[in-house]
Order: C-alpha cells, then structure tokens, then sequence
C-alpha cells in the first residue's frame, strides 16, 4: 500500500502533489550547491578564483559593491 503525506489540515496530499515535490528537492539542492560554490569561490583568497566568481556575480547582474 503506498503511503501519502498527510499535510497539516489533516487531508491528504494528493499522488500529483508528492511527485511534484520529489522532483523540485533534486532542483532545490542544485541551486543551493551552484549558490555556495559561487559565493565560496569569491570569498576565497586567491584572487584568480575571486576575480572569476566576481565577473560571474556582475553577468548575471547581482550587486557586489
């Protein structure tokens, strides 16, 4: 019997719902690592590995100053 998650009003979520959720964890924790290394890179103390993450970070038009 398969199991479905109960949500908070105590209904049932539907088989739909459950899906759509495990298929945005993997998207979720991608963004997450792409975020880290991002902002790892440019914190980090060689200046080559600061200065690649710091054009990235003005291509896509974030604010660094």
């Amino acid at each position: 019997m398969a199991r479905t998650a109960q949500l908070t009003t105590g209904r049932h979520a539907s088989p739909d719902t459950i899906r759509t959720v495990r298929r945005l964890w993997p998207l979720f924790f991608a963004a997450l690592l792409g975020v880290s290394i991002i902002y790892g890179v440019g914190l980090a103390n060689s200046s080559a590995l600061h200065n690649a993450a710091h054009d990235t970070r003005h291509s896509l038009a974030f604010p660094c100053h």
